[in-house]
């Protein structure tokens, strides 16, 4: 067996992922499979790039026999699957001069299925609509299909070892949260606090995120989504945070609101009903939970409040392998969803509030481990009192 100086797991761990991802596109009637998305390629075969979205990459296998998979990537990028993946039949490709879609029909018609039923992750972004339709003009022969919910699907439980990253990526999230708390102050900005927050995350080992640090303070905590600008912040404000600490790409995710002084009564009021809402929330997560049970009890107190039109959020979702742009996966912990809380699997929650009207905003959460018996916390701040100077 090869053994790759940055392999993330042994090649045992990877073969028994890709003899379970060949299970379960057979069941649902796949001759074989395209797979683009880069936490997909991490996942089967352990090859650890950014350059899926960059350059076109593609991994080839049949479901029909046990043949190894064929990786086709940009010739600049071999080195890099050399040093992470055990896989030995790797193609490359020029870029502008080889058509990397016709290379694509080459490998499928080796493997025997350029004629077949092919699934494709079509929800990733690694999968623009230019490459899927270059990919069908090529086998105009094959027909195929979105399997996206497939391949995040036999992902969402996690083996010991990857546990064990989740751990990891937890502690340098947690690392996170205590330099935000430490820094934390009127007259600084918010630039300077999440430059904090993300150093001492990094300095003790962790990898890079696939999406930047959230970060709203002042009238700028109404955005859900804020990145940190050139703002001061000031005394009496709230500032919210959101980050992940990575370890091997797999992510646990942080989050905060804090408080320059007192910020005032809504404020207050407003964090407050955030807290109680995650308590809701978090007393319904136990292995064998359905999610739908957990977003609705979450709810309640929006609705005593007469704040639901301020909680914009479903209550949670689940993480593990992360690229950018974006760190979810395919669990959803909402009201509309029917899945259920399986042990092994990690998600994260929040409490979202926003009163635009006020600029204020409130965000409460962390990251979670189902284990056989109960649910561990790992990362976040979690549903404590408002912390304030």
């Amino acid at each position: 067996m090869i053994t790759p100086e940055f392999a993330a797991f042994p090649e045992a761990e990877h073969r028994a992922r890709i003899a379970r991802a060949r299970e379960e596109l057979a069941a649902a009637g796949y001759d074989g499979c395209i797979v683009v998305a880069p936490e997909s390629l991490f996942y089967l075969v352990g090859y650890d790039s950014i350059s899926a979205n960059i350059s076109p990459q593609a991994l080839v296998f049949s479901v029909h026999d046990a043949r190894d998979p064929t990786l086709l990537v940009r010739n600049v990028d071999l080195p890099l699957v050399k040093e992470t993946s055990w896989l030995t039949d790797v193609r490359t490709y020029q870029l502008f001069v080889d058509d990397v879609s016709a290379q694509v029909g080459e490998i499928a018609h080796d493997h025997g299925i350029a004629n077949g039923c092919l699934g494709l992750e079509m929800q990733s972004p690694a999968v623009t609509g230019s490459y899927a339709r270059a990919l069908e003009r090529a086998m105009r022969g094959a027909r195929f299909d979105d399997v996206s919910p497939i391949l995040n699907r036999i992902q969402l439980i996690k083996s010991p070892a990857e546990i064990h990253y989740m751990r990891e990526a937890a502690r340098y999230a947690n690392l996170g949260l205590e330099a935000a708390r430490r820094t934390l102050r009127p007259g600084i900005s918010e630039f300077v606090l999440c430059a904090a927050v993300e150093k001492a995350a990094r300095e003790a080992g962790s990898d890079y995120p696939a999406l930047p640090t959230e970060c709203g303070s002042g009238t700028r905590s109404a955005g859900g989504h804020a990145t940190p600008m050139p703002k001061i912040i000031g005394a009496g404000e709230l500032v919210h945070l959101e980050f992940a600490g990575v370890a091997r790409r797999y992510h646990s995710v942080s989050m905060i609101t804090m408080a320059t002084g007192d910020p005032g009564i809504s404020a207050r009021r407003l964090y407050d009903v955030g807290r109680e809402s995650l308590l809701a929330g978090l007393e319904k997560c136990h292995p064998g939970a359905r999610v739908a049970d957990i977003d609705i009890a979450s709810r309640k107190s929006f609705d005593r409040a007469g704040l639901s039109e301020a909680a914009q959020m479903r209550f949670g979702v689940g993480i593990g392998i992360a690229y950018p742009p974006i760190w979810l996966s395919s669990l959803q912990i909402d009201r509309f969803s029917s899945g259920t809380l399986e042990p092994g699997m990690t998600f994260y929650v929040h409490s979202w509030l926003s009163l635009p009207q006020e600029g204020l905003g409130v965000m409460l959460g962390g990251t979670y481990l189902v284990t056989e018996t109960y649910v561990e916390a790992l990362s976040g701040a979690g549903p404590v009192d408002l912390f304030t100077l």
